[in-house]
């Protein structure tokens, strides 16, 4: 192992690393190359320092403790050359003591047995077509009880439960790394490879994959490998010197206030590659979605300071060696940049993730619905840009937490107009997310239609499902997502640039959209509308034969709307309209949308 960390290629740095229960005792090893002396203190030795040792790899420092036992508590002592000496956390410590309290705790990770080997061996490596609909969950604030927060085991059977009835494949836990401030809800990390004490220990947390697992449900993990909390019981200035984070002031902290990693350093890329292997092989989690990666690729992450090569190059080195010994594992990059084939294979020059949030189509798309209707004509072609740089990329449709929060409003809160119109036009939201290519992504809460703006330290409004329109909205969630399932139209193939073709994309005063989906015999037609007005017959020209069947309105009683739930057929009319030889006549509510099946060669005469 110990070549491997020195060059940068290693991904098991936490089997050497750590603190490892040995039988009679535990055996500590931390790397710091640039202190005069490194000595442990903890519940074991009563808090008196005893002094590790240099072992022969340069930097690593050792001690075999004997007694020392699971769930103590320790510190390394760390004489700095500039005679400065500090307590601090273990860099690879698998356990940690509840905030504020900072200590590392001695863990067994290796305990559980895990019964999920049919997921495992099952969980396919084709992702690309099949459907993919994430719920994104701060654990935290999810559920909460009076007090604290629910374990890692009492969640397990509310939010699988949940998750499933709203037709979610994955959920995907904001970082669970242990991170000492909840308003960072975890994105500000001090202990890379150590779930976090708030929901329980590491036992608990397997045990929450394995029940997610048993029940068809992946998990993915929310990496953070751009940056790490400034707190000095942590990694910055570990050893006394910039040993994690970059040295120059320019580029040394984030634009959060964070440290930002040196990715120059082969130590810290074997590091960082080695915290996201153990995610994927300790906890059994399906894949990592990488925050902040613009700040990877780019200085600051900005692109007018130009591409940092090595944080470019570390990226690369990560997700090859990921997929070497994870192939069916997800890789998904949070990538706000313009950065060329993020989603391409290593070999080919890519950056090798499998998909990439389109962040572009979600400003688009909310900032469309958040217009008063008499201005969307001017805005509509809004709508249908994101489909021009779509096969770029493989993209994820996101609508995530950062949506939520900082005044934003919730998503059914940034819907125009009145409490009651807002409900019509985030269903027809919904219907063009899910019919949309591009695998589905959403915020907890968003299911229902929460009011309020995310609030890390409260629960999600569940009050709400007491109302009509919500718990309405509620089903039309599940609803729509059930259609996803049930329609490969919407996810075969979905990254061919022939499973999507604009039916109706020049009506901008009616502000009216139609498109087709699908490949093979399975097809469905798309209709929005996101006009206050009614359509009686809104004429739209097809190029063939063909009778709709009504597989989802929007506008259906049950979810809330003003139409009563009947079967509809529309058949073409061999009538030309906008240079297509046939024309269907379909009625449309105000802000409504509807799906058909499309019934082959059955148009009228």
């Amino acid at each position: 192992m110990i070549p491997s960390f020195y060059d940068g290629s290693g991904f098991t740095a936490y089997t050497f690393f750590g603190a490892h229960i040995e039988p009679g005792g535990v055996l500590f090893r931390v790397y710091a190359p640039s202190a005069r002396a490194v000595s442990l203190i903890g519940d074991f030795n009563g808090w008196q320092p005893a002094p590790l040792l240099p072992e022969e790899n340069p930097g690593v420092w050792y001690l075999f403790v004997e007694g020392a036992r699971e769930g103590q508590r320790y510190k390394y002592r760390i004489d700095e050359a500039g005679g400065r000496t500090r307590d601090r956390a273990d860099p690879f410590g698998f356990g940690s003591e509840l905030r504020p309290a900072t200590c590392s705790v001695i863990a067994e990770t290796g305990r559980f047995r895990f019964t999920d080997q049919a997921w495992m061996a099952g969980r396919a490596a084709d992702f690309y077509n099949k459907p993919l609909n994430i719920y994104e969950v701060h654990l935290g604030s999810w559920q909460k009880p009076a007090e604290g927060w629910y374990n890692y085991r009492e969640l397990a059977p509310r939010l699988i439960a949940h998750a499933k009835a709203h037709g979610f494949t994955h959920l995907e836990l904001l970082p669970l790394s242990e991170h000492p401030s909840d308003e960072s809800w975890g994105y500000q990390v001090t202990g890379f490879f150590c779930p976090t004490a708030r929901y329980g220990t590491a036992e608990d947390l397997q045990f929450f994959v394995n029940e997610c697992h048993r029940a068809g449900l992946g998990v993915l993990f929310d990496f953070v490998p751009v940056h790490f909390a400034p707190d000095d019981y942590a990694l910055y200035e570990f050893d006394g010197t910039h040993l994690y984070e970059h040295p120059s002031d320019d580029v040394g902290r984030s634009e959060w206030g964070s440290c930002n990693f040196n990715f120059s350093r082969p130590e810290v890329r074997s590091f960082l590659q080695s915290a996201a292997h153990y995610w994927l092989d300790v906890y059994h989690f399906d894949g990592l979605r990488m925050d902040a990666v613009r700040n990877a690729l780019y200085w600051q992450g900005d692109e007018a300071r130009g591409e940092n090569p090595d944080g470019a190059a570390f990226l690369r080195g990560l997700n090859s060696g990921l997929k070497e010994r994870f192939p069916s594992a997800l890789l998904i990059a949070e990538d706000s940049s313009s950065y060329l084939k993020v989603t391409a294979p290593v070999q080919y020059g890519g950056l090798g993730f499998d998909f990439k949030w389109d962040l572009g189509w979600m400003h688009d798309t909310l900032e469309v619905f958040q217009l008063p209707p008499a201005q969307r004509p001017a805005h509509y072609g809004r709508l249908c840009w994101p489909m021009s740089y779509f096969y770029s990329d493989l993209f994820l449709l996101p609508l995530s937490h950062d949506e939520v929060v900082h005044g934003k409003s919730t998503i059914l809160q940034r819907m125009a107009g009145d409490y009651e119109q807002k409900f019509p036009q985030a269903r027809t939201l919904y219907m063009l997310m899910f019919t949309s290519p591009g695998k589905k992504l959403n915020f907890m809460g968003s299911e229902f239609g929460q009011l309020r703006e995310w609030d890390e330290s409260r629960e999600q409004d569940w009050e709400l499902l007491r109302y009509p329109l919500h718990d309405g909205f509620r089903e039309w969630f599940a609803a729509v997502s059930r259609l996803y399932f049930a329609h490969p139209a919407l996810y075969a193939g979905e990254y061919h640039p022939d499973a999507f073709r604009w039916v109706e994309d020049g009506a901008p005063e009616a502000c009216v959209y139609a498109y087709e989906r699908g490949l093979g015999k399975d097809r469905l037609l798309i209709v929005l509308n996101l006009s206050a007005q009614r359509y009686e017959g809104f004429p739209i020209g097809f190029d063939r034969p063909a009778t709709l069947r009504l597989a989802l309105d929007s506008d259906w009683q049950r979810y809330g709307g003003g139409t009563k739930e009947t079967p509809r057929t529309i058949r073409a009319e061999a009538v030309p309209y906008q240079g297509q030889p046939y024309t269907f006549h379909i009625g449309l509510a105000p802000f409504g949308s509807a799906a058909y099946e499309i019934i082959q060669g059955e148009g009228s005469e």
